[in-house]
């Protein structure tokens, strides 16, 4: 071998032929970019649409009520039910429940001069006993927790023709200071979900038939006969695709801010710490494509094989919505899953600002990941 043969010149001439012939490609830029971008716009246009308003009632309320009763009647409420106190107020604090409503009774003085015929109620209620509704909001909440104030009152006021004479109301509202909070609208859950998922698909599939192809097609027998180390035809490969997703990540990313005010905490530097956390996860996912390549016997069985890893991932890891909606039961699996861990990550930077280092936990399980799928690709991995 010539020994003045540069091998960091040879993988740069390899990963910029990889990546132009990459642009060529229709599907690739297609699928890589202009994909998961449809997606993003569509559901940032719709990000902000809603036909219900959401109510949490504390464990601590009075549900036997009247008013608790007509709310689950009404079309536009829906009631939600979390058992999770930490889920509850991460919830409300980013405006996802208009309002967590506690209903307590409250005795009132006996007007003695009235007949007990006329304090009579038709819902189980006396006259003496009015209930005290704690209407509790947060600032993200925006517009919902005004919607949700009015449709309380409207039941109230119903209420009130139909069960207490005349100036006797069945209940007061009374509303502590709104909690602090930012709004989360479904971009700021659907945008990272989808890059995640467009990092798995790119991993895995684009890697699985390129190297499937390379064999079949005697190309990398070819660069044997060359002095070129066989790990840095790897690299080649590996490292356009790397280049193309970092565009296409930043591209999605951008978009979703400057088009869609997709929430970046701490502007650039959240931006760069989602770029890092993208990058990480395809580097995991390019190794799933490695195993894919190898064990498939011919180019059909590669769809099949991937859509194995892909599928479940996509249905299961929370990319459209939460993994929190699953049985209990599922949850050990979800969470399981590299890319519910990729996704998770991201959304807590982009939303919450956290930093790499308070998101170790799913950076240490994707690195759990990684050393687990190159180990499979080392052994499984065929030149020829």
């Amino acid at each position: 071998m010539n020994e003045n043969y540069s091998q960091l010149a040879a993988l740069k001439a390899l990963t910029k032929g990889s990546f132009k012939a990459l642009l060529k490609s229709p599907s690739s830029v297609f699928f890589s970019i202009a994909f998961p971008l449809l997606f993003i716009v569509a559901f940032g246009v719709m990000s902000d649409s809603g036909v219900k308003v959401s109510f949490a009632f504390d464990q601590k309320s009075d549900t036997s009520n009247a008013i608790y009763q007509a709310l689950k009647n009404v079309p536009i409420v829906k009631i939600v039910d979390y058992s999770d106190t930490a889920i509850l107020n991460e919830k409300f604090k980013k405006g996802n429940i208009a309002a967590i409503i506690n209903i307590q009774k409250k005795i009132k003085p006996v007007n003695t001069n009235e007949t007990n015929n006329s304090r009579s109620t038709q819902a189980g209620y006396e006259a003496t006993e009015q209930l005290v509704i704690n209407y509790k909001t947060s600032i993200a909440s925006g517009n919902d927790k005004e919607i949700g104030k009015q449709v309380l009152i409207s039941v109230i006021n119903e209420l009130n023709k139909n069960i207490y004479p005349k100036n006797q109301t069945i209940a007061s509202i009374q509303e502590p200071p709104p909690v602090e909070g930012r709004p989360y609208r479904y971009l700021d859950f659907f945008l990272p979900g989808m890059l995640g998922f467009s990092m798995l698909s790119a991993g895995i599939f684009g890697t699985a038939f390129i190297f499937f192809n390379l064999r079949q097609t005697l190309v990398l027998k070819r660069f044997f006969a060359t002095p070129v180390k066989r790990i840095y035809i790897i690299i080649a490969e590996g490292s356009s695709r790397l280049i193309l997703q970092i565009i296409a990540s930043a591209i999605i990313i951008l978009v979703g801010y400057f088009a869609f005010d997709f929430t970046l905490v701490n502007g650039f530097t959240t931006f760069l710490n989602m770029m890092f956390l993208t990058i990480f996860g395809l580097i995991i996912f390019l190794g799933m494509g490695f195993v894919i390549s190898s064990i498939a016997k011919s180019e059909a069985l590669i769809p099949p094989l991937a859509n194995m890893i892909t599928m479940p991932q996509l249905l299961l890891s929370g990319v459209f919505l939460s993994t929190s909606n699953f049985p209990d039961w599922l949850q050990p699996i979800c969470n399981a899953l590299p890319l519910t861990q990729l996704n998770n990550a991201l959304r807590d930077v982009a939303f919450q600002g956290k930093s790499l280092l308070e998101v170790w936990q799913p950076i240490l399980i994707l690195s759990i990941w990684g050393i687990l799928v190159y180990a499979l690709a080392v052994k499984v991995f065929r030149w020829e």
